[in-house]
């Protein structure tokens, strides 16, 4: 006796159950299926398991695959050191940073054999139960999800809704980094996001060993404090151009490259024209930043804070 038959052989024959929801006619094509799944679906299923017995291990040492073809990438044209081939492979070197929403990993993508290879710093949105958003309310005026069901889990901090806000945090920031990137603005350059997971440059040395300083770890000289306040300015009016503020500007989240003022950290860039605070945020982020030049010895007359955020405003387009 067989132990089972086939759903093709059952169709023919009288329904041996009772509530059967309806019979075959005649004229019906018989079903291209066997049980609950398709043939192409067995197929596919069957070439899954055997990828899994023979999946050789990750090359290298690495700690994953590179993620490259599966995350939302930078803007064009892309620097050539960005390393796209399927076939890198990705290590984690450290923690470069640690913060209230999210970690700085560094880590170093390559292809096997090393024929290339780059280093990236790795921002990784922490897991809901670590995760302390304490400011977004005001931040995240004017930005609005479609589905209503999301808007309430966000509102009520649930652990899907604070999945939902790491998630919109990372996209935002990565959208400003590369909607600054394109403009010619001082960021590191966005390579991807995948996830809660933030690629960008890396700035600092070639070999990942020493990082970039933070403004606030200098002590320049006077005509170096002054060329940094000018850059500082103009870095606020690229964004003033585009219509954002920082909204959390202060010497530690200011690099200095290589002479050169970079500003990172901006999930919480705000529209000054969508957030009905925006005008604030962007008076907060001058007063923030030049009372720290005023604190290192920059005169008064030279940040000229209070026409600065005037001019501000004007660039943004806001009267």
């Amino acid at each position: 006796m067989r132990q089972h038959e086939d759903f093709e052989d059952l169709q023919d024959q009288p329904s041996r159950r009772k509530g059967s929801r309806r019979a075959r006619f005649d004229d019906e094509p018989a079903p291209s299926r066997s049980g609950r799944l398709t043939e192409d679906e067995r197929g596919r299923l069957a070439r899954l398991r055997e990828d899994a017995y023979t999946e050789t291990a990750i090359p290298c040492g690495a700690d994953r695959w590179s993620t490259w073809d599966d995350a939302e990438h930078g803007p064009a044209p892309l620097p050539g050191w960005v390393i796209t081939e399927l076939a890198a492979v990705d290590t984690d070197l450290g923690v470069l940073k640690t913060g209230k929403e999210a970690d700085v990993h560094l880590l170093r993508r390559e292809l096997p054999g090393g024929s290339k290879n780059t280093i990236l710093a790795a921002k990784r949105y922490r897991s809901d139960e670590h995760r302390l958003f304490h400011r977004d309310a005001g931040y995240l005026e004017g930005r609005r999800v479609r589905r209503s069901r999301e808007m309430r889990a966000m509102e009520g901090r649930t652990a899907f809704g604070r999945n939902l806000i790491a998630e919109q945090w990372a996209a935002a920031e990565f959208t400003v980094l590369s909607r600054l990137w394109t403009v010619g603005a001082p960021v590191p350059y966005p390579v991807q996001r995948h996830g809660t997971e933030l690629l960008m440059e890396f700035l600092g040395d070639a070999s990942g060993q020493e990082a970039a300083p933070r403004l606030a770890q200098l002590r320049p000289e006077p005509d170096e404090l002054t060329e940094l306040w000018h850059q500082t300015t103009g870095m606020l009016e690229l964004l003033a151009a585009q219509g954002l503020a920082h909204g959390d500007l202060s010497a530690y989240n200011l690099l200095v490259h290589q002479g050169h003022l970079m500003v990172i950290d901006l999930p919480q860039a705000v529209d000054v024209v969508a957030n009905p605070s925006g005008l604030e945020f962007l008076a907060r982020d001058v007063a923030n930043i030049a009372g720290w030049f005023h604190a290192r010895g920059l005169p008064e007359q030279v940040s000229r804070t209070t026409e600065l955020v005037s001019e501000l405003r004007e660039i943004a387009g806001l009267r």
